[in-house]
C-alpha cells in the first residue's frame, strides 16, 4: 500500500495532470491546497469544475464556509481519514497541491506549533508575576489536564506555550499531539518543475482567465461576509478587494495579482526545494503522457521513500 503526492508551484499543471494520473493509478484525489477547502472560492483557487471532479473522486474540496478558521491540524486529521477510506476501497490515495506545510504535516506528523503571539505571552508573564506561576499552571490544568501532567508546575515557559497553543488554535495541545506520528504507509513524492519563464507565463495567463471568469464578482460576494483570517489569505482576494475599495484600477489589480502569485510560486519552490525526498519531473523535457508513465512506473517499482530529509 502506497500514498502518492504530486506537488509543485502554482500554475505548474498539477491539477490537469492529476486527472490522467489518477486514472492510470486507479486513484482518488485528495486536495492538498489550503484554500480549496473553502466553499464559494472557485475562481480564486482555480478549482476544477464539478464535471471534472465527477470523473475522478476528489476529497477535501468545498468542505467548509470561508467564515470559518481552518488549521493544518484539522487538515491532517481529515486527510488521514481519507487515506484509510481510499485504501479500504482498494484504490491509491493521490495528494495533489502546492501547500507544502500540509504535505509535510501528512507525511511527517504535526507537533503543536501555533503561531507566536507575543502580546499574549507578555500578558501571561504579567499574570505569573502578579499571582505566581501556580496561577497559570492551574489554568492549564483546567483547560488541558493531559498536557499539564507532562509539564512541571514551575516550567513557566512551557506552561505559557501550552496556553498560547490553546489560545491560537482553539484546541487543547493534547488534542494536537495525537497527530505527531509520521505516515504509516509507504509514500512517493513527485514534483512538477517548469522553466521559470514558462511558469510565469502560465501564472499570467491564468490570472487573465480568472478575470474573464468573474473573479471580481466572486470577491465582491465574499467581501460581504465576515471571512476568517485563514480564508482572507487566498491569493487574489486582497488584490481585488483593493480595486473594489477604489485604491487602484482594475488593470493595476490584475498586475498586482500576477506579481504576488509569482512571489508565492518562488516561496513554494524554495519550500519544496528543501525536501530531498521529492522526485522532480521536468515538463520541459517530457510530454504529459510521458510524465504520467514515469510517475506510474516509479510508484509501482520503487521502495518506500526515505522518511528523513
Amino acid at each position: 500500500m502506497q500514498v502518492i503526492f504530486l506537488v509543485g508551484p502554482t500554475a505548474s499543471g498539477k491539477t490537469r495532470l492529476s486527472l490522467k494520473l489518477a486514472m492510470k493509478l486507479n486513484a482518488e484525489i485528495i486536495s492538498c491546497d489550503s484554500m480549496c477547502v473553502y466553499k464559494g472560492m472557485d475562481i480564486l483557487t482555480s478549482k476544477l469544475s464539478a464535471g471534472d471532479r465527477e470523473k475522478i473522486k476528489h476529497h477535501l474540496i468545498d468542505i467548509i464556509q470561508p467564515t470559518r478558521e481552518f488549521s493544518v491540524a484539522e487538515y491532517r486529521s481529515m486527510a488521514l481519514e481519507k487515506i484509510e477510506e481510499i485504501l479500504a476501497r482498494k484504490k491509491t490515495p493521490l495528494f495533489v497541491g502546492g501547500s507544502g506545510l500540509y504535505v509535510k504535516a501528512v507525511i511527517d506528523g504535526l507537533f503543536p506549533s501555533a503561531e507566536k503571539d507575543l502580546s499574549f505571552r507578555k500578558k501571561q508573564e504579567a499574570l505569573a508575576e502578579k499571582y505566581g506561576k501556580s496561577y497559570l499552571y492551574k489554568r492549564l490544568w483546567k483547560i488541558d489536564p493531559d498536557r499539564a501532567k507532562k509539564i512541571h508546575p514551575n516550567d513557566l515557559r512551557r506552561v505559557i506555550r501550552a496556553l498560547e497553543i490553546y489560545h491560537t488554535e482553539k484546541k487543547r495541545p493534547s488534542e494536537l499531539e495525537i497527530d505527531t506520528k509520521p505516515l504509516k504507509y509507504g509514500f512517493k513524492i513527485f514534483g512538477l518543475k517548469l522553466d521559470r519563464n514558462e511558469l510565469y507565463k502560465n501564472i499570467d495567463d491564468r490570472a487573465d482567465q480568472m478575470f474573464k471568469r468573474g473573479i471580481v464578482e466572486e470577491v465582491r460576494k465574499l467581501s460581504k461576509k465576515k471571512l476568517s483570517m485563514t480564508s482572507r489569505k487566498a491569493l487574489g482576494y486582497n488584490e481585488i478587494l483593493g480595486y473594489l475599495k477604489g485604491k487602484y484600477s482594475l488593470e493595476e489589480a490584475k498586475e498586482l495579482l500576477k506579481k504576488n502569485t509569482r512571489h508565492f510560486a518562488k516561496k513554494q519552490l524554495t519550500w519544496f526545494g528543501g525536501d530531498k525526498r521529492i522526485r522532480w519531473i521536468s515538463k520541459c523535457h517530457c510530454e504529459r503522457s510521458e510524465a504520467i508513465s514515469e510517475i506510474a512506473s516509479s510508484s509501482a517499482t520503487e521502495t518506500m521513500a526515505d522518511s528523513s530529509q
